[in-house]
């Protein structure tokens, strides 16, 4: 799940979560780079006790002072959120491969497979590595070193999609981490969207050129991503 949507899922409004999430990947993160504190951008970050102690050194800029001052609290209130953000996400998982352990509308065999599907790995992956032959946007060739990314989010799917090869794409590391949390997408041709809060995509090897193969059959779902996944400035 993305930042946006995490907010959106705690009760707040899609103006408020895109305020939130443009502020934690574009001016915070750009405040903490420029005083030497990151290399690139808070979306780098997945654990919530290093954030914690960074947002230390955040906070006590100037910049972000003042700019948290004039702006009645929202820099460090979009800061606190994240650190909570990140906290959910270490549990998502565990939750989500627990409900389908509890689910007694589908059999065991059928339970271990939405759940390796879940971890990217199993039918769902295997199927992936077929189709895609290598990274479905570089060609990378070693599998071992490939995600089993869903394109419409495993949480969201239902048990037929996340089982669907069309709903997945087979990625190197960096390119699944932007694409998962929605720094990155498709246009219906297969051109590639990147986001204009990714500060720096070409540091993580990411092109204006990309461009995937995609048949009818992905266009729901890659519709789906980029309409609720996509992260657009605000």
């Amino acid at each position: 799940m993305t930042f946006k949507n995490w907010i959106i899922s705690t009760g707040l409004t899609v103006s408020s979560a895109k305020k939130y999430e443009s502020a934690v990947y574009g001016s915070i993160s750009g405040w903490a780079e420029e005083a030497g504190l990151i290399k690139s951008n808070l979306i780098d970050i997945t654990d919530p006790e290093y954030l914690e102690s960074l947002s230390e050194k955040i906070i006590k800029l100037e910049i972000f002072l003042k700019r948290n001052s004039a702006g009645n609290q929202m820099y460090s209130a979009a800061l606190n959120r994240y650190s909570e953000y990140l906290s959910a996400m270490q549990v998502e998982i565990e939750e989500d491969v627990e409900k389908v352990s509890k689910d007694d509308s589908v059999s065991e065999t059928e339970k271990e497979s939405l759940i390796k599907s879940r971890l990217g790995q199993g039918a769902f992956r295997k199927d992936l590595v077929e189709y895609w032959q290598g990274c479905a946007v570089t060609s990378y060739q070693s599998s071992k070193l490939l995600v089993a990314s869903h394109i419409k989010p495993w949480r969201s799917s239902d048990n037929k999609e996340r089982m669907d090869k069309y709903n997945g794409l087979l990625l190197i590391p960096n390119l699944d981490k932007a694409f998962d949390q929605g720094f990155m997408s498709f246009k219906k041709n297969g051109a590639v969207l990147i986001s204009e809060l990714l500060h720096k995509p070409i540091l993580l090897g990411i092109k204006s050129d990309f461009k995937i193969k995609i048949s009818e059959q992905h266009q729901e779902y890659l519709e789906y991503h980029r309409d609720i996944v996509f992260v657009e400035a605000s």
